[in-house]
């Protein structure tokens, strides 16, 4: 990766333990080829009760197969990064460090509240990385006074925070996230600090509880004029405003050091055109700062996810500045982790595999998939070239940027043209250009498009994460985003850009499939039919298993073991619990049987033209009462909703069977090992296990999280009429 003159800024090594999982998985493939054997060696026949059922279930089995295969591909050989920041200071002058513009994006101040919004920002410009080189832009899509007050605050108190960051070299540099976790202030300089936010914030506080802006208020910027030519957050002229001009020399903290530019952007709305969501903000984003500040280098984050490590910049840098490979990366993606999670993940938010292992596993054939926030991204990439278009940069010989001279009021309205919704009309933006259009999640399109360019990208998962966010609180928040990613997802498989077809021949077979382990992650949702059948069939007396005394369910009690081993291990490899895990458990029957079906039952209806596509915002904050029950790691159920109907309604199908297997077992008077419905009442007997919040919630619990009463009954009614049918 570099030479003797110049050895490399970064490093790859391959994951330890590839030879012994390889075996393993031999073995796995062995266990599961001996069941499709025994599928069809021993099928009733076409007269013989529960062939269908029978049917159903090797149709399942195979599907999981496939899966499995996918999830091999990806576990293959997953490789890792390291970076040697201390070269990249020796050979790169900081007058020669490209200029960094940092997105974030929010879209509703009720759902996304601006104190928090805030935070983020200011994390993202207390950056250890030359101020005059960085730019910052928010993008509001909600078009709030509120959230632009919010802004305006943060920039007087950044003149202070930022000071004091880099005096004490602070870690994380969120105020809120270091006050929270920071011992109490003694020290002068800390407690002023500290009451110069926690007053700030009041003002904020207050003003976002009132709802509106004061004229006392209004009158501190001109910028709040704009909102006097407001209709309503869906309806309104482009709104520009420069808080801090990085190109002014007065411009400086309270140390006397040059601030990072500080922009506020709410790109134009109207009823008459779409708006295309997060990848609209940010392909206006993209260009209003191609004019302001133009960086080669593009950050973007969500508005939750603040930056936990002062050096990230630095960090992505050691992999666009390698003389070697460097001109062949368009992003390098960081993992995307959370602060809020409950000691043994309840939700299993956190997803620790995916970040740890899957990504890695994708870097090895040519890199991740761009998930969204966290990510640097080379403007040349995100403006539509392709790696053979684009020239290969020599950042030392390359002249130093300056930016134009143009007075603020000027810029401002010279950007504004290109925020209006008529801008991109008849021109290559949201297809080629940008981030991709027609999506819910445009982040895998626009990452699987410029791949398909001729582009490398990166995964990094730096011991410090770099990035922290806020994950879903409650269990519906947590289905609804899963839906709303597994359809984005399923939607561009059934696409033109299937990494199948579309990245036939562009991009590596292994890239190609490894897309796969999260583009079919809805057909899972085939996962109903084995938690629904086999109790079914159990209370019907139909045996859809070999008993314990037949050498045959050997590959069955060998597969599903040895995958939940391996499960097991790799969670704890990867630092989580076993409760961590039986939780992960819990949560992969629960998204299956629910997201992931919602997901492909929409997905299928857009594809027929009945359903329009859309963005639903998850919450980023929750009612004190709801927080304790989740620090108390208590399942939330508080809102009818069809998904708990069916979460319900599997919990009481699967424990009436269970009671019924347990008589057929006790009643019968074969032994255990010649009794062919053991492993089917094993099956409801786990299913009743995992289940065990839901018995709670629906019978135990008296909070306000407790399962609704017309949920209870609803379940109720459909479990009992599901029973009926499987009997007569």
């Amino acid at each position: 990766m570099g030479n003797s003159e110049n050895p490399p800024l970064f490093g790859t090594y391959p994951a330890k333990g590839r030879v012994p999982f390889r075996v393993f998985a031999a073995t796995i493939f062995t266990g599961i080829c001996l069941i499709f054997v025994y599928r069809t060696r021993f099928m009733p026949d076409k007269e013989e009760e529960g062939r269908r059922a029978w049917i159903g279930l090797f149709l399942t089995e195979i599907w999981f197969t496939i899966y499995w295969f996918i999830t091999l591909v990806v576990r293959w050989n997953p490789i890792y990064r390291h970076t040697y920041k201390d070269r990249l200071s020796i050979r790169y002058d900081e007058k020669i460090l490209p200029g960094i513009d940092i997105f974030v994006c929010t879209a509703d101040p009720k759902v996304e509240p601006p104190e928090m919004v805030i935070n983020t920002v200011l994390s993202m410009m207390a950056y250890n990385y030359p101020p005059e080189k960085m730019s910052v832009y928010l993008s509001d899509d909600g078009g709030s006074d509120l959230t632009f007050y919010a802004l305006l605050e943060a920039s007087r108190f950044a003149k202070h925070w930022l000071a004091f960051c880099h005096k004490f070299k602070v870690e994380s540099r969120s105020p809120d996230a270091y006050f929270r976790t920071a011992s109490q202030p003694v020290d002068e300089e800390s407690i002023s600090i500290k009451k110069l936010y926690e007053d700030m914030k009041a003002r904020i506080d207050r003003t976002t509880k009132e709802g509106r802006v004061s004229e006392e208020l209004r009158k501190q910027h001109k910028g709040f004029r704009e909102w006097d030519l407001v209709s309503s957050k869906r309806d309104h002229q482009p709104i520009i405003q420069i808080l801090i001009d990085g190109r002014d020399p007065k411009a400086v903290d309270s140390e006397g050091q040059r601030l990072p530019t500080l922009v506020y952007l709410a790109r134009e709305k109207s009823p008459q055109h779409h708006h295309n969501f997060k990848a609209g903000a940010m392909n206006a984003l993209i260009r209003v700062s191609s004019r302001i500040s133009n960086g080669d280098i593009i950050l973007n984050v969500d508005c939750d996810m603040y930056s936990n490590d002062s050096d990230s910049i630095r960090d992505a840098l050691c992999f666009f500045l390698d003389e070697k490979n460097g001109h062949e990366i368009a992003f390098v993606q960081f993992p995307q982790t959370f602060q809020n999670l409950t000691k043994n993940d309840v939700y299993g938010s956190c997803l620790r595999v995916i970040m740890q292992v899957e990504l890695a596993g994708m870097d090895s054939y040519g890199g991740p998939c761009y998930i969204g926030t966290g990510c640097f991204h080379r403007r040349e990439s995100l403006t539509g070239k392709t790696y053979k278009e684009a020239n290969k940069q020599d950042w030392k010989s390359k002249n130093v940027k300056t930016k134009t001279r143009e007075s603020v009021d000027i810029l401002e309205e010279a950007c504004k043209a290109l925020a209006t919704c008529t801008y991109e009309q008849n021109t290559q933006w949201g297809k080629e250009k940008g981030l991709k259009y027609g999506f819910p999640v445009e982040d895998v399109a626009t990452g699987l498009g410029i791949q398909c360019k001729g582009w490398r990208s990166v995964y990094f998962c730096p011991e410090r994460k770099g990035f922290l966010g806020a994950a879903p609180t409650t269990l519906i928040q947590t289905l609804v985003q899963q839906k709303r990613w597994t359809e984005g997802d399923f939607q561009i498989f059934l696409s033109r850009l299937c990494p199948l077809l579309h990245g036939f021949k562009k991009i590596p077979i292994g890239l190609q499939i490894s897309y796969c382990i999260f583009l079919l992650w809805p057909i899972n949702c085939l996962a109903l039919f084995y938690v629904l059948v086999p109790p079914l069939c159990l209370l019907r007396g139909i045996s859809l298993f070999p008993e314990m005394s037949n050498p045959w369910i050997l590959p069955f009690v060998y597969v599903f073991l040895g995958n939940r081993a391996y499960g097991l291990a790799e969670l704890l490899l990867c630092g989580g619990t076993l409760q961590e895990w039986l939780n992960d458990q819990r949560m992969w029957v629960y998204k299956r049987t629910t997201s992931y079906l919602f997901a492909t039952i929409e997905s299928v209806l857009k594809q027929l033209g009945f359903t329009k596509a859309g963005f639903d915002l998850t919450a980023k904050v929750a009612d004190e009462d709801v927080s304790q029950r989740y620090e108390q790691e208590l399942m939330e159920f508080g809102t009818p909703s069809p998904m708990y109907t069916i979460l319900a309604t599997i919990a009481l199908l699967n424990a009436l069977c269970f009671v019924v297997g347990l008589k057929r077992l006790t009643l019968d008077q074969q032994t255990l090992a010649l009794n062919s419905f053991l492993l089917q009442t094993v099956l409801c007997g786990l299913l009743v296990f995992i289940n065990l919040p839901i018995y709670q919630a629906l019978f135990l619990r008296k909070d306000k999280g407790r399962m609704p009463t017309s949920v209870m009954y609803q379940s109720i009614m459909v479990t009992l009429a599901g029973c009926s049918i499987a009997l007569y």
